[in-house]
């Protein structure tokens, strides 16, 4: 709820913002100019190799930065789960909506089946994309030996990539992975931790108890957390439950083997 006191925060500090943010971009359009100055000198100087041309211009304003910028979450599940397929070595591993660079790499040493309501053509050797709805997949009860649906859930129900709304399609999403996984078969299961709340129409994040519970009759064989803060780490493996629990926005990764 955006309170009154809150509404006069942002009509105070909103127009600052804006202009720090005009300033800054500003102050990197000037330095740019000089750059393209400066390289179009030196240019000069040497023999032509490429056509260089003010309207063939492509400004990159943000990337002059001290470190390598990422996004924690997409680096660091889909390098988890990797690392566990290499460790489990299925015979076929069955994916359902997760990050396609982790299937196209994935697929580089395990053989992959992508399913996804909007398939991709990816056209790469060992992966098969098809079309599957989470809520109805294409495969008997308890038949996949190897399973992932990372970073999916959340989403399920909140219209966002155009699904019915409905306030229980996460519920729903994971009694089909339960129901398809075989026993003593593996499930790769990542959503956001934290502080349980919908952040509407984004994302659901998820309480790590509420995931147990959500899997039972499953043995949880590893837990990681990508933390938000950098600061406790990147891929923290069975990290203290007090790490966990004062997360607003972390990501948790779940290894749950479907007991028999």
């Amino acid at each position: 709820m955006v309170t009154p006191k809150l509404k006069n925060l942002f009509k105070n500090v909103g127009p600052l913002v804006w202009g720090y943010r005009q300033l800054q971009t500003a102050s990197r359009t000037v330095a740019y100019r000089q750059d393209y100055r400066k390289f179009q000198t030196l240019n000069q100087q040497v023999e032509p190799r490429f056509a260089l041309n003010w309207h063939d211009r492509y400004p990159c304003l943000t990337d002059k930065t001290s470190a390598t910028g990422f996004d924690r979450h997409y680096v660091f599940h889909p390098a988890w789960a990797a690392r566990i397929l290499a460790r489990t070595k299925p015979d076929k591993h069955i994916d359902v909506g997760s990050n396609l660079q982790f299937c196209g790499i994935a697929s580089a040493f395990v053989p992959m089946e992508f399913y996804d309501i909007r398939p991709a053509d990816l056209g790469l050797s060992n992966l098969d994309s098809k079309s599957g709805d989470l809520l109805n997949l294409p495969f008997t009860d308890n038949s996949v030996k190897s399973l992932s649906c990372m970073h999916v859930v959340e989403h399920v129900g909140l219209g966002r990539y155009g699904d019915p709304l409905d306030p229980d399609g996460d519920l729903k999403a994971i009694h089909e992975l339960k129901r398809v996984a075989a026993p003593n078969g593996d499930l790769l299961f990542v959503v956001p931790v934290g502080q349980p709340r919908i952040q509407f129409n984004a994302h659901r994040v998820y309480a790590y108890d509420q995931i147990l519970a959500y899997f039972a009759g499953f043995r949880l064989q590893e837990f990681a957390l990508i933390p938000e803060s950098p600061a406790d780490g990147g891929l923290v493996i069975n990290p203290d439950q007090a790490l966990t629990d004062r997360q607003m926005y972390g990501c948790g990764c779940f290894w749950f083997v479907k007991q028999s």
